[in-house]
């Protein structure tokens, strides 16, 4: 029992180790921007690969006399003439709080990641048009995001 343990927990370093190695890393903290029509935001953002696919990144981001605190879940796919480079697809919440209430968004998110190869940083760029929920609905489809994120395997 205790050498198929073993051999379990073996097996799951291995295909980890080699999963974070095709993605460039595993987790990235960093700074987080939200820019386009109307306020620039900017706060701390978090990145973490749960496989070479499977993506989640954290917003806390501030401006426009409101916190902002948003995720995403993200789809990764390296291009295969240039493995630092990968594209992304997700979708995630935000909520905006302010002096007297909230208002709730979907986010579409699409980007690319691009991690420097000889040093821990990663570079995001991506289109996150904004779709107001709550407080009657809007759409607001010139939002980017830029991220520079130091990185850990």
């Amino acid at each position: 029992m205790k050498k198929l343990i073993l051999l379990a927990i073996l097996t799951v370093a291995l295909s980890t180790t080699n999963t974070f190695a095709q993605s460039g890393y595993k987790t990235a903290l960093g700074l987080g921007i939200d820019f386009g029509d109307g306020s620039t935001l900017v706060g701390p953002s978090v990145k973490h690969f749960f496989n070479s696919h499977d993506v989640i990144q954290g917003d806390v981001l501030f401006g426009g006399d409101a916190t902002w605190i948003g995720g995403f879940y993200q789809y990764h796919q390296s291009f295969k003439e240039a493995s630092e480079l990968r594209w992304y697809l997700g979708v995630g919440p935000q909520v905006a709080l302010y002096d007297g209430g909230s208002t709730f968004f979907l986010r579409p998110i699409g980007g690319l990641d691009y991690k420097i190869k000889t040093a821990p940083v990663s570079i995001t760029f991506d289109w996150r048009p904004a779709i107001q929920l709550s407080d009657g609905s809007d759409f607001e489809p010139a939002r980017f995001g830029l991220g520079l994120r130091y990185t850990f395997k």
